[in-house]
């Protein structure tokens, strides 16, 4: 198993940790998802025969968020509550 901790931009209300949470949490091989709000940070342990970091940055991007440079484009959705 390995852990995998990278800064996500683009998250904006409550929804949003949730929405990416669930999105990595899909991914094959992932075990736990961590996301925190306030700090951007998101914590994935997963095994690496499955799986790797940039498949994972490749969830992110995929679910509209921003990571390592990338520009978030539409994780967030404006309308109440739709994030989640």
């Amino acid at each position: 198993m390995q852990t995998a901790s990278m800064f996500v931009t683009g998250m904006q209300c409550g929804g949003c940790p949730i929405k990416l949470s669930g999105a990595l949490k899909e991914a094959n091989g992932v075990t736990d998802v961590q996301v925190s709000l306030a700090s951007g940070e998101v914590t994935v342990r997963y095994d690496e025969r499955y799986t790797s970091p940039a498949d994972l940055k490749a969830v992110i991007v995929g679910t509209g968020f921003g990571v390592d440079g990338i520009a978030a484009t539409n994780g967030h959705d404006p309308r109440p509550n739709y994030c989640g």
